[in-house]
């Protein structure tokens, strides 16, 4: 039986054991290590304060530099000029899952108190702070929302983890900022199935995605889907009455986009979009 690693844990509450990378258009591909702190990390970098800023949080197994990171980078650097942040716990989460699930709370905690530096040290607003996160790192950027007092104004929730969650009250939730979105893509194993945030997408039914053979493939689609409505904004849903008519494709209400960067978005309840196989979908 695995056991949870406390000791590990315990050295992910001193906020230097993990990395803030910083990807902006004047540094697309290399990144800029920014220590929470350490104000010169800031202000010598390519980091613009008046901009928006993406932080991107992988998964179990995941690391700065997995396929995630890397699309959905491209796509919002593509899409207009803004600050991405990304969240580097990958020594935690390449440990087992029960430890790498419960440093979730520490790392969302630290990630909190990362963005209250910002706030407090460069006036940088809630306002301009969407966090992205892909099945553990949706529980995570959830945890730091509420380290925040839910004042972030985006958050969104790729295929949030599901195995041991469900009566897990530190999961991703709609109170976790101003806005909370989930896209749901692989309820059959990986994926949390109940909805979680103030709108909730079902693509496809949210079970297993087109073109997927094995459920990892049906989970990856969560950040694939949200990369493509980044650029393009074009995976366009219908509001749901219940689970039920998600699951049978059963949606005649309004239309609705998933994903996208938009940081004014509002409309709560349930949606499913029908996609393609192969990307843009």
């Amino acid at each position: 039986m695995e056991e949870v690693d406390e000791q590990f844990i315990s050295v992910y509450r001193n906020e230097r054991n993990y990395k803030y990378l910083l990807y902006t258009r004047g540094n697309p591909l290399t990144p800029q290590i920014i220590i929470h702190g350490v104000v010169k990390s800031l202000t010598n970098s390519h980091f613009k304060k008046n901009n928006e800023i993406v932080f991107l949080v992988h998964g179990w197994f995941g690391n700065a530099d997995n396929e995630m990171n890397r699309m959905l980078t491209n796509a919002f650097l593509r899409k207009k000029e803004l600050n991405i942040i990304v969240v580097d716990w990958s020594e935690l989460a390449t440990r087992n899952y029960l430890t790498a699930k419960r440093g979730v709370v520490t790392i969302g905690l630290q990630l909190g108190l990362f963005m209250s530096w910002l706030n407090y040290e460069f006036g940088i607003s809630y306002e301009q702070i969407h966090l992205v996160g892909f099945s553990l790192g949706a529980h995570l950027v959830g945890n730091a929302g509420r380290a925040s007092g839910g004042l972030v104004k985006r958050i969104t929730g790729l295929d949030p983890a599901g195995p041991l969650w469900k009566r897990d009250n530190n999961r991703l939730n709609k109170n976790d900022a101003r806005y909370v979105e989930v896209i749901h893509t692989n309820t059959a194993l990986y994926g949390y199935s109940e909805p979680c945030g103030d709108a909730d997408f079902y693509p496809n039914g949210g079970t297993s995605m087109p073109g997927c053979w094995f459920n990892v493939c049906s989970h990856s689609k969560g950040y694939e889907y949200m990369a493509a409505s980044v650029l393009f904004n074009h995976l366009v849903a219908r509001e749901c009455p219940s689970l039920k008519d998600v699951e049978q494709n059963n949606c005649f209400g309004q239309f609705y986009p998933m994903g996208n960067s938009h940081m004014s978005k509002s409309r709560s309840g349930l949606f499913r979009v029908n996609t393609g196989n192969d990307f843009p979908f």
